[in-house]
Parts: structure tokens; C-alpha cells; sequence
């Protein structure tokens, strides 16, 4: 009875309800399609997609759940996969074609948008046909193989006037886009230092090595993007170290094991600690420090509430997402619907030319200091500056 003091007589029911938090965005999600609004009716994007291997798979995916777009084509070249993807998906209404007959797709005025998840060889000639086509494209990073060629492909996507929306997912990751928004509230004061690792589950087939770009513009152009976005300041300073510990990698001239320190302007330095191959799953953690606090994103586990302990052995969790496909599995769905939004004139392209352009010139330096042994210096031009920048440089 010594509790019965503070047991409140009033009911639940004659109190506000409490609203939802909005770290919440699947309920967020939920309440959405539970009263959809009238004035939200929209016509249904029609697509092509290019490419269904490592990314196109996620990609026909979130097309085929989404209610918002209708797959009208696919173009891959390997037509030994098209019956077993074709009943797999009930795609019997979806046109299979190979790249040599893809001029179908730009030739259809009913087709209102592309997705580019093709070999990174394939993408700007892909991108370029596409636009001049007067189609809507997203496109896998790189949008094309090197800086100038990817400069050409934005110019033409601005002569059509079609936007062209080069596919940084990490931006659309829940619990990165919130660690974003609290650097940016100011809640840990000026950022001091930045980290992010990021190791790849699993190791990548050699094959698709050959063409992936290497480690530098294939898989650590995403920390260059993610760092330089939550912190709206790009570094004038990258010194790389960098070995390959596995044969085969070094046979290709690449490097399997990276570690890149960058200066920036105001004074923040950042860490990037990058693996082709992690023996735990898919590495991938964010920390920002400053003088006011700490905020870190921690890795994510599938089954994140179960805990088992067996005698004296401690308490056990079940490993973290194995693989990029699963770990950013609500980044690639979010980044599909911004993309949508944007071809329906609901939202303003978030990941800009500029800001493509400039991941490319940090991927070229830290390249070249990787190569050199020598930090390198990055000189950052007023009209290479990404809008929305603190100029600090």
C-alpha cells in the first residue's frame, strides 16, 4: 500500500494522447498510408531500370513496393537470368532487353524515368542517351569514370532540364540523416573531430573489382559524401595511408585496407577507416566529437533485442547486418522516394552536381596520397564550392 499515494485517479482516456516521437519514421510512415490526403494523388512514375546485379536487385525491390512508379523495362545483359527474375517478381508485363537493344527505352515517350545499376563503365553513356531522351535520371555512383565526363553529363542533364540524381544512400539512413540534424542544431558545438568505418561484408568477387573503380571512388566516396554533408565544410588537406593485405587485390593495383586523415578549413579533422573485407559483418559506424558532447552511430544488429547468456560465458547479441543490401536496406527505400518526389516536382534535388564533383576531387587526392606517401593539398575554387557551404576555404 505505500504506493497508493501516487496512483492517478483519472483516466487515460480524458488525457491527451502522447504524439508519437519522430525518431519514429516507420509509424510516421504508417500514419501516412493510413489517411492518405487527396491532394496527394499523383500519376504514377513510369521507369527503365539498367542493371540487375548487386544494386539493381535492391533497386527492383523498392520499385516493385512502391506504389508510386511502374517498371515498364529492364535491361541486362545476361538473358540466361531473365526467366527466373521474370517469375520471381510476376514481371510478366515488363519488357527484357539487352543494352544493345536499349535505344527502345530512350525511343518510348512513355518511359519518364531511368535507374542506372549497371557496371560503372556502362553509366555515362547509360546517363548521357538517357537525358538527351528527356528522361529523369538516378544513377549508382560514379555517374561517370572520371571528373570531366561526369562534368558533361550534369551540363546536359541542365540542357534538358531533367534531373540528374546521383545515388549517395548513406544521406538517406535514418540514424545518419538524425546525427546530421543534431550536429547541425549545434549540439555538439563545433565539431573537433569526425570518424566514420566503414568495412566491407562480404569480401567483393574479383571480377567485380575489375571494373569497380577501386577502393577510392567504388567504396570511399560514400564517407567523403557522408562527412562532408553532415559537416557542410570540405577539407583542404587529406593525408592517406593505405596497404593491400590480399593478393589478388594488389594484383589489380588497388588496396584492400585504407586509412585517410582530412584537415578542414575551421579546423575539424576527420578519420575514414576503411576495409574491403570484415570477418564480423558490416562495419559501419559514425562518430562525431565536439566540446559540447559526443553523438555516435553505432553499428545495427537484425535481431537488435535478443541477448542470450549460456553459463559463464557473458551475454551474447546476435551479429550485426551482414551486408550493405541489408544495413541500408531503409536508406535505399528513402532515397527512391526523394527521388520520385523530385521528378514529380515535389522536391528539390538534395544531392547536388557540385557536391558529386567535389567527393570526386577528394577521391583523386586521397588517391594520390595513398600513391605518393605526400598529403596533398586541395585547392577548392569559388565555383567548385557546393552551395550551402560554410566558405571557410
Amino acid at each position: 500500500m505505500a504506493t497508493l499515494k501516487f496512483k492517478d485517479a483519472s483516466s487515460p482516456y480524458k488525457q491527451p494522447l502522447p504524439s508519437p516521437p519522430p525518431e519514429d519514421y516507420i509509424f510516421q510512415k504508417y500514419l501516412e498510408d493510413l489517411a492518405p490526403k487527396k491532394e496527394l494523388h499523383h500519376p504514377k512514375i513510369k521507369l527503365a531500370l539498367f542493371g540487375v546485379g548487386r544494386a539493381g536487385t535492391i533497386h527492383l525491390s523498392n520499385i516493385i513496393a512502391s506504389p508510386r512508379v511502374k517498371l515498364l523495362y529492364i535491361v541486362d545483359d545476361l538473358e540466361s537470368n531473365w526467366e527466373s527474375i521474370k517469375e520471381h517478381w510476376h514481371l510478366e508485363d515488363v519488357m527484357f532487353l539487352t543494352s544493345e537493344e536499349s535505344s527502345r527505352v530512350y525511343r518510348d515517350l512513355n518511359v519518364d524515368a531511368v535507374i542506372v545499376a549497371s557496371p560503372t563503365y556502362t553509366h555515362e553513356a547509360i546517363v548521357t542517351r538517357s537525358l538527351e531522351a528527356k528522361k529523369a535520371v538516378f544513377c549508382e555512383k560514379p555517374v561517370a569514370q572520371d571528373r570531366l565526363n561526369t562534368v558533361r553529363c550534369y551540363e546536359t542533364a541542365r540542357k534538358v532540364g531533367k534531373p540528374l540524381f546521383c545515388a549517395f544512400n548513406r544521406r538517406f539512413d535514418p540514424c545518419y540523416s538524425t546525427v546530421r540534424q543534431r550536429v547541425r542544431k549545434g549540439e555538439v558545438g563545433h565539431v573537433h573531430v569526425i570518424k566514420t568505418v566503414a568495412r566491407d561484408s562480404p569480401l567483393p568477387g574479383i571480377e567485380y573489382l575489375k571494373t569497380s573503380g577501386g577502393i577510392f571512388h567504388d567504396c570511399m566516396v560514400h564517407d567523403f559524401d557522408l562527412i562532408t554533408w553532415i559537416l557542410g565544410e570540405y577539407p583542404n588537406k587529406v593525408a592517406v595511408r593505405a596497404h593491400a593485405h590480399i593478393p589478388e587485390i594488389k594484383a589489380l593495383g588497388d588496396y584492400d585496407t585504407v586509412v585517410a586523415t582530412l584537415h578542414f578549413p575551421s579546423g575539424t579533422l576527420g578519420v575514414i577507416d576503411i576495409s574491403r573485407n570484415s570477418p564480423v559483418g558490416y562495419d559501419q559506424r559514425l562518430e562525431v566529437f565536439g566540446p559540447k558532447g559526443l553523438i555516435t552511430a553505432d553499428n545495427e544488429r537484425p535481431l537488435h533485442s535478443v541477448t542470450m547468456q549460456r553459463g559463464l560465458q557473458g551475454a551474447t547479441q546476435a551479429p550485426i547486418w551482414y551486408s550493405f543490401a541489408s544495413r541500408f536496406m531503409n536508406g535505399y527505400r528513402r532515397e527512391l522516394d526523394h527521388f520520385i518526389n523530385v521528378v514529380l516536382g515535389k522536391s528539390e534535388l538534395s544531392v547536388t552536381s557540385e557536391e558529386t564533383l567535389a567527393v570526386c576531387k577528394i577521391a583523386c587526392a586521397c588517391e594520390e596520397s595513398a600513391k605518393t606517401g605526400k598529403m596533398v593539398e586541395i585547392n577548392w575554387p569559388a565555383n567548385e564550392i557546393p552551395r550551402n557551404t560554410e566558405n571557410l576555404i
